[in-house]
Parts: C-alpha cells; sequence; structure tokens
C-alpha cells in the first residue's frame, strides 16, 4: 500500500476514534440550562443571616397550602409552574396550554436528568409551611401569592419530585440537598428568600447555615 494511502487511513482512523469520544462524553454530561435567579454571594448571605429575627419557630395552626395560592397565570396560558419548567430545562418544547410535552431537566437537588415533565415538582425554597411559622401566619393572602409565585428571587426550581416531597416543611438544620456541591447554593438562596421576605430563622437553622456558608 502506498505510503500516503497508510497515512491517510490512520488519520481517518483517530479522526473517527475521537468523534466517538465526543459522542460519549456529549451523552453523558448533563446539558447547560438555565436555571432560577442567581442568590447573593456567600458573603452578602453571611451578612443577611446575621440580620435576621431569631426566634422559636412559630405553630403551624391554622396553616393551608390555599392560602398561598399557587400556581398563578403569569403570561398568556403559562402559570408559574410551566414557566418554571420552561426556563429550568433544555430544549422544552409546550403545546397551546403552555404545558410541557418535551426537553430534558437536569435536578439540581440530587443530579438526576429526566424527559417527562410529571416526573418534576416545583420546590419552593423556603416551603409554604415554613414561611407560615417564620412569620407569614401574618400576612395578607396578597403577600402569601406573591411569596408562592416569587420568579424575580431565588426560591422556586424544577427538581426530582420524590426528593421534593423528602424535603417536604424541612428547614436546612433538617434537610440539605443530596447533592452536596448544590448546598452552598441552596443555603445562599435559602438565606436571599428569607431576608428579602422579612422571615425569622430559628436558632437550629441560623448554625446549620452557617455551617454550610461558612464552607463555600
Amino acid at each position: 500500500m502506498p505510503l500516503g494511502n497508510v497515512y491517510a487511513r490512520r488519520i481517518a482512523v483517530l479522526a473517527t476514534s475521537a468523534a466517538v469520544t465526543l459522542t460519549g462524553l456529549l451523552a453523558t454530561a448533563p446539558a447547560a440550562q438555565a436555571a432560577m435567579p442567581t442568590p447573593v454571594s456567600a458573603a452578602t448571605a453571611r451578612s443577611y443571616l446575621a440580620a435576621l429575627t431569631v426566634k422559636a419557630e412559630g405553630s403551624s395552626t391554622g396553616y393551608s397550602r390555599d392560602l398561598f395560592p399557587h400556581w398563578i397565570t403569569q403570561s398568556g396560558a403559562c402559570n408559574t409552574r410551566e414557566t418554571v419548567l420552561k426556563r429550568d430545562g433544555v430544549n422544552v418544547v409546550t403545546d397551546s396550554n403552555c404545558a410541557s410535552i418535551s426537553g430534558s431537566w437536569y435536578s439540581e437537588y440530587d443530579g438526576a436528568t429526566w424527559t417527562v415533565a410529571s416526573d418534576l415538582d416545583i420546590d419552593h425554597v423556603v416551603a409554604l409551611a415554613e414561611a407560615w411559622r417564620s412569620g407569614a401566619s401574618g400576612w395578607t393572602t396578597s403577600q402569601r401569592q406573591a411569596f408562592a409565585n416569587d420568579l424575580t428571587r431565588p426560591q422556586l426550581i424544577a427538581v426530582t419530585d420524590n426528593v421534593n416531597q423528602a424535603k417536604s416543611d424541612l428547614d436546612p438544620a433538617e434537610w440539605l440537598p443530596p447533592r452536596t456541591a448544590y448546598r452552598c447554593t441552596y443555603a445562599r438562596a435559602w438565606v436571599h428568600v428569607k431576608y428579602h421576605w422579612n422571615l425569622s430563622v430559628d436558632s437550629a437553622e441560623k448554625s446549620a447555615l452557617q455551617s454550610v456558608l461558612n464552607a463555600c
């Protein structure tokens, strides 16, 4: 075989090998995606946390999710849940009712990737019941609705449904995302939301948040 043909074949083999390797990397790496609003920095979160009122958590008496109206219409046929799904996913396709019919979602809490919207919950970073016990029991219905549908602060995020259900209404002293790489962002988001909405923290919650933020 002429020498030039040998070199040509070697180059072709190397190119094919590189393409196969690249394809494998693309298949296993999570796709880039949009995300909830970026929370304040760890330094700012630490200063916010120091400014929050520290007191024992209030009672759940009288609490109902219905007191925090959601999901409200955000634009056209799209409600808050559908808006977050579209924001947090990749290549999301919606139907005429704004329901997501295809796409890909990476759950920051546990590192899972989903392609069916029903596998995802929209988590309230600061849970509605937690907010109620931290000061929202004294709010108007209008204030609670704004809190439950807050797209401006890092309060809403699409995550694996059963992980969100395991979190329930627990605070960071009782629950943190199982994916440890996200805990700093989560603590920053939690403090950002509580500070903006003037919600209190209990002593165990504050201690847990300080521990996470100090390691950021």
